[in-house]
């Protein structure tokens, strides 16, 4: 998990570098580091070239957190909603909060989809189930003091321990164990006392365990929704090819007639001034064809003069 680093403002500068590009996290780090350093904020800039690159999931987590803001609170705040739904022991709740947050984690999970193909990136599926896990993961944290902070993940987050998770379950409502050290032989009263112990005892694990196979079928319907979601992402994915490479042969297709197009005004334009050219030639000699009956008539008219001038 990410400290608290400086000002205000270093606290800006560095939930910035957390909105990058994963490929642009390096360098832009190491330029904050040199700037704060620069400044005279040695222990700072420390602090800062120590970041660690995120990994490819806890990235896409963070960006989850920077960009679909909304979607991100509805997921934590079923974390809050079931804790205030155990406090009241409100099963119909405890339900409908474990169905919404299902609806939100096959809601961001479709988002993560869009927005790694869209930074570049080609999730796998192990890549999308480590996603999921750690969205779970923070949606439980949003009920405990000190958990992650989320925005600045630099890698997965495991869902909290047994003793974070038996933490919330006392605080909400659930009775503690008693531990209740060996005596002498107890007496009537004393044996009672022991056997409604044991009923107490027996009755919380039996809430535990209650509790450990609800988040054991909400994990199965989250993993379910995922895998129904990654189904249907490789059909469309599948149907976009498929629509690409029909795209592509037509318009394959439209170049090779454009060609045959073009080849074919070339030649029509080769032979009209083929065409221009013989009709210049042929109004050339019908020019001088005239010009020379002219003078032909004229030569006619010229001697039938002089021969009725001699007779």
């Amino acid at each position: 998990m990410v400290k608290n680093i400086g000002t205000r403002q270093s606290q800006e500068d560095v939930d910035a570098l957390f909105t990058l590009p994963l490929a642009e996290f390096i360098g832009a780090r190491n330029a904050l580091a040199a700037r704060l350093k620069k400044a005279g904020h040695g222990d700072q800039a420390n602090q800062v070239k120590a970041l660690a690159k995120p990994s490819i999931s806890a990235w896409a987590v963070n960006q989850l957190y920077w960009q679909h803001r909304q979607a991100f609170d509805q997921l934590t705040s079923t974390g809050q909603r079931f804790r205030k739904a155990q406090t009241a022991r409100k099963v119909a709740d405890i339900h409908e909060t474990l169905d919404a947050r299902r609806e939100a984690l096959a809601h961001l999970s479709e988002l993560t989809t869009t927005l790694l193909r869209g930074a570049g990136h080609n999730p796998s599926p192990e890549t999308l189930h480590r996603i999921t896990t750690t969205l779970e993961a923070l949606s439980v944290y949003a009920s405990l003091p000190g958990g992650p902070r989320s925005g600045r993940l630099t890698q997965d987050v495991d869902p909290p321990g047994f003793d974070s998770l038996a933490s919330l379950m006392s605080g909400a409502g659930m009775p503690k164990l008693t531990l209740v050290p060996r005596t002498a032989p107890a007496s009537p009263k004393s044996a009672a006392a022991k056997v409604e112990r044991k009923k107490v005892s027996t009755g919380e694990r039996r809430r535990l365990e209650e509790a450990r196979q609800k988040r054991i079928a909400a994990a199965k319907g989250s993993l379910q929704d995922a895998k129904r979601l990654l189904s249907e992402v490789r059909a469309r994915e599948q149907r976009a090819v498929t629509a690409q490479k029909k795209a592509n042969a037509e318009e394959k297709a439209t170049e090779k007639q454009k060609r045959e197009a073009e080849q074919r005004l070339e030649k029509a334009r080769s032979a009209s001034e083929f065409a221009s050219r013989r009709a210049a030639y042929a109004t050339t000699a019908v020019d001088e064809a005239a010009k020379a009956l002219e003078d032909a008539r004229r030569a006619v008219e010229k001697a039938s003069e002089e021969l009725d001038a001699l007779i």
